[in-house]
């Protein structure tokens, strides 16, 4: 579904990303893990059109996007999560996910949608004339991802779902993302909490330093040295 191939990445002249290649599969989970400052965060922007590549492709389905615009990538598929959520604080939950559903005209499969969102996310629908900026964080994470399903995507970008969240709410997150994957959005995930996004992962992939050092399934990853002693406390 998604190829990114010999990706590069630069921010003035630090070069951040280095000739990365990463491959994601239709229906899969694929997740990124690293320390701060990897590069995680700037692949996935780079993937959502929100960072611009050096040199590299990107291509989604066998069509090459590498230059397309961010609301192109919308239309084509890709849908975004941001790093600390990024609701629109001052509008009310309903706003927020209309907002995710901005670039589509099917009224009718709208309002559907709106009701599939609910479903999945009922503590929205309680809330949907609220301020989003009155949400606690979890209803803030389950509001971004519901906005960004509004948008019908094929491929849904995550970055740092967990982050912020207490353990139990941590849970319920990852609980969510194998459930969206189980319905047909194939995921690629940036993840700090290593364990939780090995554990549902098909794949995944470490960086370090804008550079891929390790590959592998979630399962071996879980089961290598290496990984343990950086990631998982081992």
């Amino acid at each position: 579904m998604l190829e990114i191939t010999d990706l590069n990445v630069h921010f003035g002249v630090i070069h951040a990303i280095k000739g990365i290649s990463i491959k994601v599969n239709e229906g899969e989970i694929v997740t990124l893990i690293g320390a701060n400052g990897a590069g995680k965060t700037t692949t996935l922007r780079t993937v959502s059109g929100l960072k611009k590549l050096s040199s590299g492709t990107i291509t989604l389905n066998g069509m090459d996007i590498t230059h397309s615009s961010a609301q192109d990538r919308v239309k084509m598929g890709i849908s975004h999560v941001p790093e600390g959520r990024r609701i629109f604080s001052t509008m009310t939950v309903l706003e927020n996910l209309e907002l995710g559903a901005y670039l589509r005209r099917d009224k009718s499969e709208i309002a559907k949608d709106l009701s599939m969102v609910y479903e999945r996310f009922p503590i929205l629908a309680d809330r949907k004339k609220q301020a989003a900026g009155t949400l606690s964080g979890g209803e803030q994470q389950m509001l971004a991802m519901g906005r960004a399903l509004m948008s019908r995507p094929k491929l849904l970008c995550l970055d740092e779902p967990s982050m912020g969240l207490a353990p139990l709410l941590v849970q319920e997150i990852f609980d969510i993302i194998r459930d969206i994957n189980e319905k047909g959005t194939t995921i690629l995930l940036v993840e700090q909490n290593a364990s939780m996004a090995l554990q549902i992962a098909n794949r995944a992939y470490v960086m370090e330093t804008g550079s891929i050092t390790l590959t592998g399934t979630g399962a071996e990853l879980m089961q290598s040295d290496d990984i343990k002693k950086a990631y998982l406390g081992g």
